[in-house]
């Protein structure tokens, strides 16, 4: 290092690291020269942890990975084993599964993009996403009985059918979350400082989102059409229709306009699903993967037996192992399972998308100046409960 250079912490606790991080930054000046990002400070050994816990006890742990959009983590964990199992859940379970991951998916972008925005030094779009991510909080609560650790997909559907009620309330939402956006649209699009803050900075091209593993908004942003739900379609994608938002030039300002676009595109996926939501049951009928329901407790010797062995010893899976991955809001999450036949997991590997996008910060700041460090990793959407695991 150089008698001109510095080197700098930032953070692990910073408001601009949104979440537990710490950079190591060298600077020329407040010219970066080298970013080292160093994680772990969120670790609690999950994937261990999942090793001794049952498959229906390690449910609630993919919550606490992305803890932003955690329907979307139980999503996959429970795809993951209805796979191995190989049993088909009923049509309305997966209406219901992606009109709520859509919903998850809008309140992720609603936090990342005005987050970005209070990073670059504006205030109010924060203040208008909160209120609309809060009736968001209220369904889901209403839903699961939970605010954010919903651990409401489960293996074979889903823990509860949603009212009509419940249905007019989403809808109900739904229509005013467009006049929510646009006026975000409105502070921001177009903003002199938003933009000098963002365009051009922090650019990733195609070869480089790619070599390095990018996926989700951070790759379409790059030019790249990738997303799970349309090039290896699950649940009821296939039978929706909606676009693909891709940027042209791969910097902070593209990654905001697709996140931006996303939002819209999740508002017609979540429509379609109420609209198209058909009738029959929300969850497999197999008590012995299932719980039987609670009336049949007060009538059934046999209900209570299957009851008590289930949230006791669990279900066993067939031996083999599965790579199973969803279009969670950040991107790629992936999911490897080994399984040795017993109602345990004998290995699982976790795929946080944002473990392999926190590697490219250090290409993507390199010659840019300090204060623009923030905008790229607002940009990433990082939360480390995921990349720490």
């Amino acid at each position: 290092m150089s008698d001109k250079e510095t080197v700098i912490n930032f953070g692990p606790q910073h408001p601009g690291a949104h979440g537990v991080l710490n950079l190591v930054i060298k600077l020329s000046g407040e010219t970066v020269k080298e970013i080292e990002p160093q994680i772990g400070f969120l670790h609690r050994g999950t994937e261990k942890l999942l090793e001794n816990k049952t498959y229906m006890q390690g449910l609630p742990y993919m919550d606490r990975l992305d803890y932003v959009s955690p329907l979307a983590q139980e999503h996959c964990f429970s795809m993951a084993i209805e796979k191995m199992l190989q049993i088909s859940i009923p049509e309305r379970a997966k209406y219901i599964r992606v009109l709520l991951l859509e919903l998850q998916r809008i309140g992720n972008h609603l936090l990342s993009i005005t987050s970005l925005a209070l990073d670059t030094g504006a205030t109010t779009p924060l203040l208008w996403a909160f209120e609309a991510r809060e009736e968001l909080m209220e369904i889901y609560e209403k839903i699961s009985g939970s605010r954010m650790h919903c651990a409401y997909i489960r293996t074979g559907g889903v823990n509860g059918d949603l009212s009509n009620e419940m249905m007019d309330k989403i809808s109900s939402f739904l229509q005013r979350i467009p006049k929510v956006l646009s006026d975000i649209e409105s502070l921001l699009n177009d903003n002199r400082i938003f933009k000098q803050r963002l365009v051009n900075i922090g650019t990733i091209s195609k070869s480089d989102a790619l070599n390095f593993a990018i996926t989700g908004p951070m790759l379409r942003a790059s030019g790249i059409p990738w997303d799970l739900r349309k090039s290896q379609p699950y649940e009821v994608y296939d039978k929706l229709e909606f676009s693909i938002p891709v940027g042209e030039n791969g910097d902070c300002y593209d990654r905001y306009i697709v996140r931006v676009l996303e939002i819209r595109e999740s508002i017609k996926i979540a429509t379609q699903c109420v609209e198209k939501m058909p009738n029959g049951a929300y969850i497999i009928n197999d008590h012995k993967i299932t719980p039987p329901p609670k009336a049949e407790l007060t009538t059934s010797m046999e209900a209570i037996i299957h009851h008590f062995k289930l949230f006791s010893e669990g279900y066993t899976v067939p031996k083999g192992e599965t790579y199973t991955a969803v279009e969670t809001p950040k991107g790629e999450f992936g999911l490897y399972i080994v399984s040795d036949g017993s109602n345990k997991p004998y290995r699982i590997h976790i795929r946080a998308p944002g473990f392999a996008h926190l590697q490219i910060l250090n290409k993507m700041s390199v010659g840019h100046m300090l204060s623009d460090v923030s905008s790229n990793l607002g940009t990433i959407d990082a939360v480390f409960g995921e990349i720490d695991r």
